[in-house]
């Protein structure tokens, strides 16, 4: 008699919405769909899309355009103040890599006061807007009572032209393209939010509640994989990079900006007490909570929106994250 073979499973079918071009500190995916860490896991990533914004990356992950994503976790609890049933899974950053940035030899600042009758660059929409919104409200000041200029992305050429005095940006971004066209490192003024009042986290990877509850294996499996890529990626960045620039070779001659991206990371966003507990990535109820705080005492939430709700720790927890 005989006996039909099986068939075999075919993987699941991924499709990863990025907030933005490609940045060193989405250089988890890469890692891990070059080293075969999806594959591994049944898991077919057809497509790693650039992104134009956060908000816009969790409207495409929330309506089934994409599975999984990354972008700012504050933004990610304002859009579902605005009903995105998106959820975080992974806190990439542990504390926020956003920044006030000026060009020191133009418009030096060593604190938010120095910032009076600045003219912004303004972007009015996505993360940037909504920690500078905060940011200033958190020392005293706003928006509303500064000179603004609506620029679009790339906004940051916008201040080496000199057509603005001061931009939010990335210190893990930015910073390293701007320095690049502003004189070198030292050559910019960096408030970075997390050391004048702004407590958030900052960017990390997500998904949509209705995948959770269809496909949690899909989920876990996911997850686990990035977080694999996530340890390989604080253990040899210098790898990491040329993984980038081989899987987007477009970025061919920009290593060095990508490994500064990362270099800033590693020293100043990656790691907290949390995660030499629980392991990187891991989301702690009190600093997400504290993350929701600081945004409804700023009005950048709307009152009654929830503090607790918006992510979902298990998947990380089960993946056996690195602790650092």
């Amino acid at each position: 008699m005989l006996v039909a073979a099986p068939f075999a499973q075919a993987a699941d079918a991924v499709t990863v919405q990025l907030d933005w071009i490609v940045r060193a500190n989405h250089a988890m995916f890469f890692v891990a769909k070059d080293k075969g860490y999806f594959k591994d896991a049944d898991i077919d990533v057809s497509a790693i899309r650039k992104g134009t914004g956060s908000t816009d990356a969790l409207r495409l992950v929330a309506t089934g355009s994409a599975q999984f994503g990354f972008a700012d976790l504050p933004t990610l609890q304002v859009a579902r103040a605005q009903k995105v049933p998106a959820v975080a899974l992974v806190a990439v950053n542990q504390h926020s890599p956003l920044a006030v940035i000026s060009v020191k030899a133009r418009k030096p600042i060593t604190k938010p006061a120095d910032l009076k009758d600045f003219n912004f660059g303004v972007h009015p929409s996505g993360s940037t807007y909504i920690f500078l919104k905060a940011f200033l409200a958190a020392n005293g000041m706003r928006l509303a009572d500064m000179k603004q200029s609506t620029v679009a992305p790339p906004y940051e050429s916008y201040l080496v032209m000199g057509r603005v005095d001061a931009v939010p940006g990335y210190i893990d971004a930015e910073v390293p393209e701007l320095e690049s066209k502003t004189g070198g490192p030292g050559s910019l003024s960096i408030l970075q939010g997390s050391d004048f009042g702004y407590k958030a986290y900052g960017s990390g990877m997500f998904t949509s509640e209705k995948l959770i509850a269809d496909n949690p294996g899909l989920v876990q499996r996911f997850t686990t994989a990035y977080m694999k890529a996530f340890k390989d990626v604080i253990e040899n960045p210098k790898e990491a990079v040329d993984i980038i620039v081989k899987l987007n070779p477009e970025f061919k001659g920009k290593e060095d900006v990508l490994s500064k991206q990362l270099d800033a990371d590693i020293k100043h966003t990656f790691f907290s007490d949390y995660t030499k507990q629980h392991g990187i990535g891991a989301i702690s109820a009190e600093q997400w909570k504290q993350t929701a705080d600081t945004l409804l005492e700023q009005e950048v939430l709307p009152k009654g929106a929830s503090t607790t709700e918006g992510y979902d720790n298990k998947f990380v927890q089960a993946a056996n994250a690195l602790r650092r």
